[in-house]
């Protein structure tokens, strides 16, 4: 199948470059030269233009950031001349209502259009073991599937267009969630005496085990906030109150890779101005 990713920093990178080797002919755009010509290995050839992404390709993949880049790729590639029953998939983490408008748009052109976020990030990209949630027309899901297997462990079918990023902001708030429930679990096994890293590595054989925990000491926090403004904007207009995420939203704010790292391996953290340092357990019952 002939192939287009727009967007190849790191992980769009990874995700062309397993699509080559699944066998596709893949050509990649960038913005950035040198980022694109860092993608151009392995099958995979630069293109010169988005149009020409546009002009060549059944299935174009759009690995950006933001909702405004999504909009400005998926526009330039419709006032091309998009190849006849092309598929245009946004893999970015965006709202769902920024996809259910260009998706009108792709229609208007007559072009597929599915929303494929993918959950497990830059390591899941590299490895080729992502889950890609779909939202979109059974057909196109159907067409773009060997595509996005090339990159994914699973492709799951969400129901309509917006609801791929609908399950990933469900993903989102689990993962968010967890970050919270994790530091304050370990702030507490900390303060009263048992290491945070032995812990964590103890709570992974225990049901309390959770794949957040286990990546625990990656995790880079890049986009809760994004994230969480969808989930309390979805939960507004759906007329639902969830109190957890309007705390989780706040708490997660505060949290960051140098916060865990301090948790996990420091003499001593910090927690809403809180100072966590180990004490023995006998020392912190005794001062009741």
């Amino acid at each position: 199948m002939d192939v287009g990713f727009v967007g190849v920093g790191a992980m769009g990178a990874a995700m062309a470059g397993h699509a080559a080797q699944a066998g596709h002919r893949v050509e990649a755009f960038d913005t950035d030269a040198s980022v694109l010509a860092a993608a151009a290995v392995e099958g995979v050839t630069a293109a010169d233009t988005l149009g020409d992404i546009a002009e060549g390709c059944e299935v174009v993949v759009v690995v950006v950031s933001t909702d405004d880049q999504s909009r400005g790729v998926v526009g330039a590639l419709l006032e091309a001349k998009p190849r006849d029953g092309q598929v245009i998939v946004v893999a970015a983490t965006n709202h769902p209502a920024t996809m259910i408008a260009l998706n009108d748009d792709c229609i208007a052109k007559g072009v597929g259009f599915v929303d494929a976020p993918v959950c497990f990030g830059l390591k899941g990209a590299i490895d080729g073991d992502l889950v890609s949630l779909c939202g979109g027309a059974a057909a196109d899901v159907a067409k773009i599937t060997p595509v996005l297997m090339a990159y994914s462990r699973s492709v799951e079918h969400m129901g309509p267009v917006g609801t791929g990023q609908l399950g990933k902001s469900c993903n989102n708030m689990m993962h968010w969630a967890a970050c919270v429930a994790n530091f304050e679990t370990l702030s507490l096994a900390k303060a009263c005496g048992i290491d945070a890293q032995a812990m964590r590595e103890t709570l992974l054989k225990c049901p309390a085990h959770n794949t957040t925990l286990d990546r625990w000491d990656s995790t880079r926090f890049t986009w809760h906030e994004k994230d969480m403004d969808v989930v309390l904007d979805l939960s507004q207009q759906a007329g639902l109150t969830l109190p957890l995420f309007g705390a989780v939203d706040q708490l997660v704010k505060r949290l960051g890779p140098d916060q865990v790292k301090a948790l996990l391996y420091g003499e001593e953290a910090e927690y809403l101005g809180q100072k966590i340092k180990g004490r023995s357990i006998s020392e912190v019952v005794s001062a009741r």
